[in-house]
């Protein structure tokens, strides 16, 4: 097996590559994260009622029409991606970012608005699971894990400047209701600001290659060649060339049916094992209640006595613990494994999910039936909340995407990609959909507590099911 090694390879290239891609990430956080701080303005402008998950009039359902268009995006990227190449499904998500962007911050209609979310949510799902696959297919085997996890610094990054963004033009206004800039609201502005990454993800996608593995999977061989000679130099891309060639079928391109286990061959309810572990990462990643932290922070930390301005400085400094958390991984997720870092981070989880647990139990509830916690509790939730962050962004947030991006052999990638990343997505949308009702009716102390068991069994499956694939060439996936 011919190793493409930093040592020979045109790094700045593909650091540049890199960059570029990840831009997709910063727009997927972004996006997931601007809606956390514009609840009040869509509230307000389209008389939505915060209790209710009902299309036509709930909260709920608003927050989480985004994720409606994730899974959807999520799963038609990986099949596109076999047919019309990494690249060009990434430049659709880009104007899918642009065009939801202008429209959820301009839209005075509740149908249009959530059609826009719908739309930016498609491209949030492409982006996903395209940027972790195209980042890991041009770069090098050893520092693979490292590339692949700037995607996740990026995603919280996006999210961080969300919750930036938010908070200033919130304080500038007055509230975010406030009419500011252009006789718009402070909280139209906080989808509007997101037009300016996605256009320079645009742009910049037309100044990157495409996918060497996709090009051998197309039969563009002359392509495929000159592009991994600028990623590795000549001598290592015909070697390569070869390697890629052999992981394909000779009899049919990548399809979906390819993810069926061949006849003879161990599947459960005739799916590859490995699409299953796949699925296991990608729902489980959300099953842990973290997007409960992204999409609904300050509401949350508005149930637990904090005050609007209070709840969304906790999210800009979540934010920044999660970046510095991401940075952790890129320190070591090349050097001790992928497997270790999910079990760190689902012990972690744990822990921390039931110390947040503990906290919201011994809280009082006021006359309005919101929960109060005093000093010493609210302090206890803050630092076990933001310890949790920096538990999951150590390990299942960068992780999860890495090993998606890498597990499966290049025949099924894209066709595996698609079913995990709908599997995400969908389980994302059950997780935010539910927290409303969930929190109305079992309480936080309930919630958090179904979040933490779900953190003890993901341990316990990462333990069984999953294989490290750390140095490991994408030519010697199996499954």
């Amino acid at each position: 097996m011919t190793e493409a090694s930093p040592a020979r390879a045109n790094m700045g290239f593909i650091g540049a590559i890199v960059a570029v891609a990840t831009i997709g990430g910063f727009l997927f956080g972004y996006d997931s994260g601007a809606v956390n701080g514009t609840q009040p303005g869509l509230t307000a402008a389209f008389g939505l009622v915060p209790e209710s998950f009902s299309p036509g009039n709930g909260l709920a359902f608003t927050v989480a029409s985004l994720l409606i268009g994730c899974f959807i995006g999520a799963f038609f990227a990986g099949r596109l991606a076999d047919v019309a190449g990494r690249r060009n499904v990434m430049r659709m998500a880009a104007v899918l970012f642009l065009v939801g962007a202008l429209v959820q911050g301009l839209a005075h209609d509740h149908l249009i608005f959530v059609l826009a979310r719908i739309l930016g949510g498609m491209a949030v799902g492409a982006a996903s699971v395209l940027s972790p696959a195209y980042i890991s297919e041009v770069a090098p085997a050893s520092i693979r894990g490292r590339m692949t996890t700037v995607q996740q610094i990026m995603i919280i990054t996006g999210l961080t400047a969300a919750f930036v963004v938010n908070y200033f033009l919130a304080a500038a206004a007055g509230v975010s209701t406030a009419t500011f800039w252009g006789g718009l609201e402070a909280w139209r502005w906080m989808y509007l600001i997101q037009t300016l990454p996605a256009a320079i993800f645009l742009v910049a996608l037309f100044f990157i290659p495409e996918s060497p593995r996709y090009l051998v999977s197309k039969g563009r061989l002359d392509t495929a060649r000159i592009v991994l000679t600028k990623l590795f130099g000549g001598d290592v891309a015909d070697a390569k060339l070869d390697e890629i060639r052999a992981t394909f079928s000779a009899d049919h391109r990548p399809q979906l049916r390819d993810v069926l286990a061949p006849a003879g061959a161990p599947g459960f309810l005739g799916i590859r094992p490995i699409v299953w572990v796949g699925i296991m990462l990608a729902v489980f990643q959300q099953l842990v209640g973290i997007n409960v932290i992204f999409y609904y922070g300050a509401t949350l930390w508005q149930l637990a006595g904090f005050s609007e301005s209070d709840s969304l400085l906790i999210n800009i400094v979540s934010g920044a613990v999660s970046i510095a958390a991401c940075f952790v991984t890129i320190a070591v997720i090349d050097k001790i494994g992928r497997k270790p870092l999910l079990l760190f981070g689902s012990a972690g989880m744990a822990v921390t999910l039931f110390v947040m647990v503990y906290a919201f139990s011994h809280g009082s509830l006021d006359a309005k039936h919101h929960l109060v916690l005093s000093a010493d509790l609210g302090r206890i939730a803050v630092v076990a909340a933001n310890l949790y962050v920096i538990f999951f962004n150590v390990s299942w947030g960068p992780v999860m995407w890495v090993m998606l991006g890498e597990m499966f052999p290049n025949q099924i990638r894209g066709s595996a990609l698609a079913v995990a990343g709908f599997c995400q997505w969908f389980a994302n949308f059950l997780i935010t959909f539910s927290f409303p009702p969930m929190a109305e009716k079992l309480g936080l102390a309930g919630s958090y507590t179904f979040y933490a068991v779900c953190s003890v069994i993901s341990f316990f499956l990462v333990q069984k099911f999953v294989r490290e694939t750390k140095g490991k060439e994408l030519e010697q996936m199996q499954g």
